[in-house]
């Protein structure tokens, strides 16, 4: 697992065509933005193991 420290406004690439932003952190919460495809399944993972249980 890679682990990284980003600030509001920076983000990550995964792979050619997914994109990680962060928009807003602060009072231990974190606001995401993920730009991928369409056919790419984005799901929280409260969600994922609820369903794969």
């Amino acid at each position: 697992m890679l682990v990284l420290g980003r600030k509001p406004g920076e983000y990550v690439i995964i792979g050619n065509n997914i994109k990680v932003k962060v928009v807003k952190s602060g009072n231990g919460d974190l606001r995401l933005a993920i730009d991928a495809p369409k056919d790419i399944e984005i799901t929280r993972g409260e969600v994922w193991e609820q369903k794969n249980k």
